[in-house]
């Protein structure tokens, strides 16, 4: 069993084309199923510093193929279809 703060430290990777999301910032989850719909990933630059506070990646939980010791694999055909500007 994991818990949030030791998920957040395993980078997220698509392994449709290898791009390299970043770390999970945040959840989004549906409380009254008790389920996580979404992983939320702030958009950096090549730099290492945040590109925009209200632009992030939101990578559907279902995209989740294997969760590793150190990496979390998602399979998302264009990552460009994440992008999400914050409410």
């Amino acid at each position: 069993m994991d818990t949030f703060c030791s998920f957040k430290q395993k980078e997220i990777i698509n392994i449709c084309d290898g791009f390299r999301f970043g770390y999970a910032s945040d959840l989004v989850l549906d409380l009254p199923c008790g389920q996580i719909l979404d992983i939320i990933v702030p958009i950096q630059t090549k730099n290492g510093f945040f590109c925009s506070k209200d632009k992030e990646y939101r990578i559907p939980w279902c995209a989740v193929k294997k969760i590793g010791k150190d990496i979390i694999l998602v399979e998302i055909d264009s990552h460009t279809s994440c992008l999400r500007r914050r409410d």
